[in-house]
């Protein structure tokens, strides 16, 4: 047997392909998640242990890593700990050297899942190699310069449409009545739903991430595009994090400019420039409700990665109910976990209280004689 001495000059390696996440507030806690890319299993870990998996490089000795522990904690490691943190790694096959990792086993025997009313449909095979090829016909456009400018563009266009809210919403009344070209402007939108979801994974691919699937899903009489992104959580700058978050709200708003121009072009009272005019506000809200921080919108998990918070909504409710219940133990909570749980809690009720008188007032507008 293996004596204390011998094991703590032993070497291990965490397999190079493991994912380590930056630290998450999840509730009052902190907490890291390890990926093993391979066979697609998770989970959650502490500060301390991420601090130790995180130095399991081949060259550190555990004695080291664990001199480097006791400095930073205070407490030092016995070699009953490293044998319960080696046996957990090895268990799950994530040390170099050990047992490979078992893949997943594929799902069902088809691309098709679910029944006619309600289910998926894989779209390619390959949905990380489809997505590699989009970037790279992409890659000159993916410069921040380009972005940039492209982003500022929007941003005018958008300030052109809020100055002319009231001529779009005379528009949109117009092509409610019409329904030839409302199906043509519908079309547009689903397009630009797909685009949305490739843009997703095409931002993925730029800084570092992967793409799972691509496909169909449809809860009839709804059937909208998907695009998995896997592992971009573990990338270890927020601004990668919240790009791809909100890659598909900004390719949204790319695909109205060429509509935009076109718009601008035509003279007053032209059916087709109202059938325009409806289009740029109708894709404007479709893009802008994306960036609303209220779950399941992309605003929401843009903002999960800024505050660096996993499970902000379910995690945040929580911490209300409890404080409402027992403010001692919601005082056990962090001061930064309770002041961001407070904070999205009264956020996010008032924030849907606006969008409700919003969609009220617009009603009444909309169907006022």
């Amino acid at each position: 047997m293996t004596g204390p001495t011998g094991l703590l000059e032993h070497r291990p390696a965490l397999r190079p392909d493991v994912l380590l996440s930056p630290p998450l507030l999840d509730g009052p806690a902190v907490v890291h998640l390890v990926k093993d890319p391979v066979s697609g299993a998770s989970f959650e870990i502490g500060p301390k242990e991420y601090f130790l998996v995180s130095r399991l490089d081949g060259a550190s000795t555990l004695a080291e890593i664990g001199a480097a522990y006791g400095q930073t904690f205070g407490r030092r490691l016995g070699e009953a700990n490293w044998q319960q943190l080696l046996a957990l790694l090895g268990s799950r096959r994530l040390l170099a050297g050990g047992p490979p990792p078992t893949p997943p086993q594929p799902r069902g025997s088809g691309p098709r899942t679910g029944t006619l009313l309600r289910g998926t449909l894989r779209l390619v095979a390959d949905a990380d190699a489809t997505t590699a090829r989009l970037h790279r016909f992409l890659r000159p456009v993916l410069r921040p310069a380009v972005l940039g400018a492209l982003l500022l563009v929007c941003l005018v266009m958008e300030g052109l449409l809020a100055a002319s809210a009231a001529e779009l919403a005379g528009d949109l009344r117009w092509l409610a009545a019409r329904p030839a070209p409302l199906l043509a402007v519908a079309t547009l939108l689903w397009l630009s739903t797909a685009l949305h979801e490739f843009a997703h994974g095409i931002a993925a691919r730029h800084v570092g991430g992967t793409v799972g699937e691509i496909g169909l899903r449809w809860r009839l009489p709804v059937a909208i595009m998907y695009c998995t992104v896997d592992n971009y959580r573990y990338l270890p700058r927020r601004r990668q994090q919240v790009a791809v978050a909100g890659a598909g709200a900004f390719a949204n708003l790319l695909f109205l400019l060429p509509f935009a121009g076109w718009w601008t072009a035509l003279p007053a009272g032209d059916p087709t420039g109202r059938v325009l005019g409806a289009l740029l506000l109708l894709g404007s809200a479709q893009a802008l409700v994306n960036l609303v921080p209220l779950p399941p919108l992309d605003g929401y998990t843009m903002l999960g990665h800024v505050l660096r918070v996993t499970r902000l909504a379910p995690a945040g409710s929580a911490y209300l109910r409890l404080r409402m219940r027992d403010r001692a133990a919601a005082g056990a909570y962090p001061p930064r976990a309770r002041r961001i749980y407070l904070a999205y809690g009264i956020g996010s009720a008032g924030l849907v209280l606006v969008l409700a008188g919003a969609l009220v007032a617009a009603a009444v507008y909309a169907f006022a004689p």
